[in-house]
Formats: C-alpha cells, structure tokens, sequence
C-alpha cells in the first residue's frame, strides 16, 4: 500500500551556481512529493551543494530523480528502507 517505503535521495550538485535554478525547478514541479529536505552545505559560499530529500513512495519521485539526473553535474544516490 500508500507509504510502504522510506526513500531518501541525495543530490550532490557539482557547481551549484551554474545549476542551482535549475535543481530548484525540479524541486518545485515535485515539491509535493517530497517530505523532508535538508541541506549540507561546507559554508555558504561553497561551490558544491548536497542536499538530503525524504520522498514519498510514489511514481512521480522516480521522475523527479530522472530528471535531476539529467542536469550534468547532478550525482544522485538513494536510500531505500522497507518496512
């Protein structure tokens, strides 16, 4: 059923000017989805971005993750627990 699974995503952004609207774009059209979002960054001034998302168990979190995939300079790696 609903809310079977956790999923956490991370998204490392390598060069989070050139990027950043657009990553913030993504999480905006999906922003439903997701349930919890943190953000890791060494200083605000850094280049490189890493953000921490909890996303519901649904379709519309794989294609959030295709289309951040799809952003070069975007890595992106999952968490899955089950219950």
């Amino acid at each position: 059923g609903h809310m079977d699974k956790h999923i956490i995503v991370g998204i490392h952004i390598a060069d989070r000017k050139k990027h950043a609207a657009q990553v913030q774009q993504i999480f905006t059209r999906y922003g439903e989805q997701i349930r919890t979002r943190l953000g890791l960054h060494d200083d605000v001034c850094s280049a490189n971005g890493l953000i921490l998302l909890e996303m519901a168990d649904v379709p519309e979190s794989c294609e959030m993750i295709n289309a951040l995939q799809a952003i070069d300079g975007v890595d992106i790696e999952q968490m899955v627990f089950c219950h």
